[in-house]
């Protein structure tokens, strides 16, 4: 289960634009957007951390997520478009996915902080569309510790069959992936791809970590070995 911003895609800041550009429209200002670290934070979670920070109630956020989520997208769409040879998968996704959609032995999905169209946009503009047959998204639930037991819920309903949680693998870019992997039991990757360093990551006590997902068979070796 991939997360995707600096994970699987760099998509050079387009979500963050297409948002800032929707929560002006909607609310009337960002909260300070450009100082906020959206890293490993969910969309509904983002927004209501930068509006919180400049006084509103969680009533007056509330109010405002069913306009905005349709301008954000919109805006997504737009803000890739413009992006179009820049936004790129990370080292070694296409490769890995390759391999993993080749072997029975895998099913490949998504726990990630983007609403599910938000994920879809961003890996349809890197390429990775189509690639993943189930997932846990930001428009399920605001805290990203209960993504991984929404996106398990939908494996087994897709493919007919129970997955234990302690032989699946979340795979992610900051803390907050080894958080959410911990609290629904599962084993976690941790790849140094974003703003985290590998000793940084370590710390938080991964079964592994790893600079990138380039090493297929490495990677491969670790998910097999749960």
């Amino acid at each position: 289960m991939f997360d995707v911003d600096g994970t699987l895609a760099d998509t050079m800041g387009a979500g963050k634009a297409a948002l800032a550009d929707a929560m002006a429209a909607v609310y009337g200002e960002t909260g300070p957007v450009d100082s906020y670290d959206f890293h490993g934070r969910t969309d509904p979670e983002i927004v209501r951390g930068l509006l919180r920070a400049t006084g509103r109630s969680d009533t007056d956020i509330d109010r405002g997520f069913g306009d905005l989520w349709p301008r954000y997208l919109q805006r997504l769409g737009a803000e890739l478009a413009a992006r179009r040879g820049r936004a790129v998968t990370l080292a070694g996704v296409i490769s890995l996915l390759d391999r993993l959609a080749a072997d029975d032995r895998f099913a490949c999905g998504l726990v990630t902080g983007n609403l599910e169209e938000g994920a879809r946009l961003k890996l349809g503009a890197v390429g990775c569309d189509g690639r993943f047959g189930f997932g846990g998204y930001g428009s399920d639930a605001e805290q990203r510790d209960t993504l991984p037991a929404v996106a398990l819920d939908r494996a087994e309903r897709r493919y007919g069959r129970a997955f234990d949680p302690g032989r699946s693998v979340v795979i992610g870019d900051t803390p907050a992936d080894v958080r959410c992997a911990r609290a629904a039991g599962t084993r976690v990757l941790a790849v140094a791809t974003g703003r985290h360093t590998e000793h940084e990551l370590a710390s938080h006590r991964p079964d592994a970590v790893l600079p990138d997902l380039t090493d297929t068979e490495r990677v491969l070796e670790f998910f097999l070995d749960g």
